[in-house]
Parts: structure tokens; sequence; C-alpha cells
């Protein structure tokens, strides 16, 4: 029950979303396509508008909850993080043609892949689920990351539209086989 409640929460919260033809009429007007926004290294300059930015993105997508983080915990993590400037990490931002920031990305090496952790914990998820009597699973994430065959040597299934196009969907159908997949993990 709790998941079909979730996942209607998700309808709801998406409805509000705008659209990608909304999105690109209002790119048109303003004279820029995706192509002339620029994605470039974020520099320690960037702290500021990347903290903004930060703060305004998980606001958005976190909307209904009652408080997120504020403008000055994001300003110090990020200067906390460009102070360990040690290669372990980067962030690549996307800028308009008048400077102002539009996105970002974070990422890092983590030593912990490919020691059989995400393995464990899909499993303790799919397991902690099954006790709960959900039996059915879907993930939601990046078609580009290389994370996919990840979840694609643990049989999770390529969720696609209606065009054949996969945005980064899997589905266990019956977690079941997942829990048994990872079983002793």
């Amino acid at each position: 029950m709790k998941g079909a409640v979730n996942a209607g929460l998700r309808l709801l919260r998406s409805i509000r979303r705008p659209s990608k033809a909304r999105n690109t009429r209002l790119l048109r007007a303003r004279g820029e396509t995706a192509i002339s926004l620029v994605i470039r290294d974020a520099a320690a300059s960037d702290i500021p508008a990347v903290a903004r930015l930060h703060v305004e993105t998980w606001n958005a997508t976190h909307s209904w909850r009652k408080k997120g983080p504020t403008y000055e915990l994001r300003e110090h993590q990020w200067r906390d993080a460009f102070g360990h400037a040690d290669g372990s990490w980067f962030c690549l931002v996307v800028k308009r043609a008048n400077s102002e920031l539009v996105g970002f990305a974070k990422g890092m090496r983590r030593e912990y892949q490919r020691q059989g952790l995400g393995r464990r914990l899909v499993g303790y998820v799919a397991r902690r689920f099954l006790s709960q009597g959900i039996t059915s699973m879907v993930l939601f994430g990046d078609a580009t990351n290389p994370s996919c065959g990840f979840w694609e040597a643990l049989l999770g299934e390529r969720l696609c539209s209606a065009s054949g196009d996969f945005h980064g969907g899997y589905a266990w159908r019956d977690l079941r086989s997942l829990a048994s997949l990872c079983q002793g993990e």
C-alpha cells in the first residue's frame, strides 16, 4: 500500500514539472538552445553560484519537504570540497552566455567500488522490501551511467518509453529472484 501511495505522490509531483516542449520554447524565447549552453569545470570562484543553485534545485526536487538546506550550509559544503581539491572529485557546471549557472554535477571516485558492496546493499534492499510484503521494485538512474551494467548484471529489466527509448529505469518484477541472486551477500 505504501508503495502505491508513494507512486501516486511521485505522479502528482511530476505533473507540476514543465514539459520538454515548454522548456524548449522558453530557451528559444531567450535566444538560447541546449547547445548554446556551455559545460565546463567548476572553479572556486563558482562557489557562491553553485551553492545558490544547489539550494534551488534541491528545494525544487524536494518541494514536499518543509525545510531544505540553507545557502550557508551549501556554501560551507562547497568551500570544504574545493578546499580538498585532491583529484578525488570533480564538479562540472552548465552556464548561459551571460555566465549564469543553470546546472551542475559533482562526481567522486569511490575506493569502495567493485568490492561487492553494491550487490550486498541491493540484496538487503530486496529482502527488506520482501519482509514488508513488497514484491517488485523500480529504480531510476541516468541512462548514460556506466553503472547501468551493474543493474543489468542483477537482472534489472530496462524500462523503455513507448517509442523504445531507454531513460535509465530498471524494474524487478519479482524481488525473490533478486534477493536470491544476492543471497549470502
